[in-house]
């Protein structure tokens, strides 16, 4: 099966009421724990790469996972898309690699700016059926080079900018924040919104910043030599009900970096002899994929990989953008 588009994914999970979860990865072992995950559950599947993913893992060796990906699971969509992208530039060498959908994040920007930048990459993309996802407001927190503080999405200007740039998914801020300290307390997130912003735009509408911080798996680190206090993520009742509005692609990324060095602490403090690679990355696979698994049970995504046919680049192409 070909890779899919962003768009055909998201366009049926908006039909379904359900969200695709979208999975950041940076080594072997956190994708197929992944992909396990997804054809253990039959659930549709968003594989995100940012910016330092594609440095660390060097672009070939990320590209040729994701499609030994789709050989082995030919049942399941599997989206290839850019998280976070900074230009132009940066999109073209994704669009190249063989990504099938990118995210271009100008939300740093004046309204007009980023009006400007996502129009521009909206307008080279689509001509090889690449979809693609930007961002209006921003969030707190910190993601690798990402810094920012929490300025929520107004709807009339989301409706203003799905129509003069053409997008095909909106990432909208309502109170979450990248990394594992998001909040001090419970969260009180602006889930309001995410209704009045579907409604004036009709598009699909992505969560950023929502990983959960599972607090077992923090228990688990800190108990074996970590040094994570207060890390709070989102619950996943405010999750679900985002999806209920409208959301339905949610970004975890957070979550399973937590679950593979849980694993790997303990092993490395109750089993000090262990030194082969394989025997503390599998039991850090296995673990990912379980956790993976109630994500996508809790997003309502289990069962839905077999809904539809994947369209392919050249197909999405004419189909969604008459070209």
């Amino acid at each position: 099966m070909p890779l899919a588009t962003l768009k055909q994914v998201l366009d049926e999970a908006k039909k379904g009421k359900y969200a695709v979860g979208a999975y950041n990865i940076n080594n072997m072992e956190q994708l197929q724990g992944i992909v396990n995950a997804a054809a253990q559950t039959k659930s549709p599947l968003i594989i995100q790469a940012s910016r330092g993913a594609i440095k660390y893992t060097e672009m070939n060796y990320l590209v040729h996972l994701i499609k030994a990906a789709t050989e082995l699971h030919p049942e399941i969509p599997i989206v290839l898309h850019l998280d976070h992208g900074d230009n132009l530039e940066t999109v073209k060498k994704c669009v190249e690699a063989g990504f099938t959908s990118v995210m271009i994040d100008a939300s740093h920007h004046s309204f007009e700016e980023n009006v400007r930048i996502t129009k521009e990459v909206v307008d080279y993309a689509h001509q090889f059926g690449v979809s693609v996802e930007a961002e209006l407001g921003t969030l707190g927190g910190v993601e690798e080079d990402i810094t920012g503080t929490v300025k929520l999405t107004d709807p009339d200007q989301a409706k203003l900018f799905v129509e003069q740039t053409g997008v095909d998914c909106l990432a909208v801020a309502i109170g979450t924040s990248h990394g594992a300290y998001k909040f001090k307390a419970e969260p009180v997130l602006a889930t309001d919104l995410i209704p009045t912003i579907y409604e004036k735009t009709q598009k699909p509408l992505v969560m950023h910043g929502s990983s959960s911080v599972p607090q077992d798996i923090l228990a688990q680190i800190n108990k074996f030599g970590g040094q994570m206090p207060a890390a709070q993520g989102v619950p996943i009742a405010p999750l679900q009900k985002a999806i209920e509005g409208g959301v339905a692609k949610i970004n975890v990324d957070t979550d399973s970096r937590m679950c593979m060095t849980g694993t790997i602490r303990q092993i490395f403090h109750e089993q000090p002899t262990k030194f082969d690679p394989r025997e503390y990355l599998g039991p850090a696979r296995e673990a990912t994929t379980k956790m993976i698994a109630e994500r996508m049970q809790a997003f309502k995504t289990a069962g839905h990989a077999g809904d539809y046919k994947v369209l392919s680049l050249e197909e999405a192409k004419k189909q969604y953008y008459g070209l």
